[in-house]
């Protein structure tokens, strides 16, 4: 399924601010489970748009 230059912006947008959510965690607390609950607070956003109802793609 080809996506657009704008739609794949959106995507490492989305990565981007992950990553400095984690990095400014670990900076500010060096706590490694602080760290840790981003990380899978993170993984829950990924997953509900992977997994979004409905789908992107129409059969």
């Amino acid at each position: 399924m080809p996506i657009s230059e704008k739609e794949y912006n959106g995507y490492l947008m989305d990565q981007l601010e992950l990553i400095e959510r984690i990095e400014m965690v670990a900076k500010e607390s060096k706590d490694l489970e602080a760290v840790l609950k981003q990380l899978a607070l993170g993984r829950k956003f990924v997953e509900r748009k992977l997994y979004q109802e409905p789908p992107l793609e129409r059969s």
